[in-house]
């Protein structure tokens, strides 16, 4: 008598920011690699609901389509997020999979988890332990809320781990390297060949700059003004700076604000994932307060200059590789020139993995397994 093949694991991953599209989609292709079969449904939040910001990332990412999105959308962070737990909470109880897993910080991240753990469902947290130690940000109390209700951490770096610990949850968590890193080593190529945003926009190798600003606490009026007029000044004495601007962004610049571009700042919509990616690899440097936009620069050689006074990603600090200009930008002339003055970096060579502080490349593949491993103990 042959013995019955074992049922296979259903996960739930739950999205609905670009930067989670970005990280669900190496573990997504490590999932159709396993030693066991996983059926994983993803969810979308619709956090991030226009075509720029999630579905050219599904696209070009390959990304499965999601089993259902909830078209959020944006709004206060209260509602933004009542709206996820009440939508994910119908979803779990009606489908009840071996484990959720839920990426990042967002809201979507934090309802993801709560709905899970309130159903008595495991949940699994890809890019646990981070902390900035800024509890103005609504990304910290998320992350903090998250790792305390998930069952497995997976951390992407050592410094992660030792923020769990510090916490008590050691327990939990695993160190497994940053699924982001997967995702530049697999795409970085493929962004080159494919992505035409360098010859749209007249770009030559180590001739431009790129920035971004996003965050809360970076785009009150206020704020917002005094970094967008020294990104202006960087633009006027550093050279020309591509700057994709957020959604969240040009709200507030259209609601409150009065303010114009300098000749050599050039604004552009949102772009794709593989746009960004070419854009990074043969940009100066980049100025910026998004995480995953710091790591991107770090594993590309790109210098980087943080928006921000702090980073979780201290571990893109070595070596000068990422420097702290702060949110309001006064020390972004100071910064930016000290990048300036160092030699002209390679702009030739593909990114190769390497046992960093990041991993080696395989954190897709260690997080799928241990969440194979946690269901079979289960079952």
């Amino acid at each position: 008598m042959h013995a019955q093949p074992a049922p296979a694991i259903r996960t739930v991953s739950i999205v609905g920011a670009r930067p989670q599209f970005v990280k669900l989609a190496p573990v997504s292709r490590a999932m159709k690699r396993g030693r066991l079969e996983i059926e994983d449904r993803i969810v979308h939040t619709g956090q991030h609901y226009d075509d720029a910001m999630s579905k050219s990332f599904f696209d070009e990412l390959d990304i499965p389509q999601p089993a259902v999105n909830f078209g959020v959308g944006s709004g206060p962070q209260g509602r933004q997020t009542a709206r996820m737990l009440e939508a994910i909470e119908s979803y779990l109880s009606e489908n009840r999979p071996d484990a959720v897993i839920v990426y990042g910080d967002t809201n979507s991240t934090l309802a993801g988890a709560l709905a899970a753990a309130k159903l008595h469902i495991p949940v699994a947290h890809v890019e646990a332990g981070l902390r900035s130690f800024n509890r103005r940000m609504p990304e910290e109390l998320n992350r903090i809320a998250t790792d305390h209700l998930s069952d497995m951490l997976f951390a992407p770096t050592g410094t992660a781990i030792d923020n769990l610990t510090t916490e008590g949850l050691q327990a939990r968590a695993l160190l497994t390297g940053d699924v982001m890193y997967d995702a530049v080593l697999f795409h970085a190529e493929a962004a080159n060949k494919r992505s035409k945003i360098i010859r749209d926009l007249n770009l030559a190798a180590g001739e431009y700059g790129i920035a971004t600003v996003h965050r809360a606490e970076n785009t009150t009026p206020d704020e917002l003004l005094s970094l967008l007029n020294a990104i202006n000044d960087a633009a006027t004495r550093f050279g020309r700076i591509i700057f994709p601007m957020h959604p969240r962004t040009s709200a507030v610049l259209q609601a409150d604000l009065k303010w114009r571009p300098a000749a050599n700042l050039v604004v552009t919509g949102p772009l794709s994932y593989l746009d960004m990616l070419a854009l990074i690899q043969h940009a100066s440097w980049v100025l910026t307060d998004s995480g995953g936009l710091q790591k991107e620069a770090f594993f590309l050689n790109c210098p980087c200059v943080t928006l921000r006074d702090e980073t979780e990603w201290v571990e893109t600090l070595r070596g000068d590789a990422n420097s702290i200009a702060g949110r309001d930008g006064a020390r972004l002339a100071e910064r930016l020139a000290d990048v300036m003055r160092r030699p002209r970096r390679p702009f030739d060579r593909a990114p190769a993995g390497s046992d960093g502080p990041f991993g080696t490349g395989r954190a897709a593949e260690n997080i799928v397994e241990a969440v194979c491993q946690f269901c079979e103990s289960r079952r």
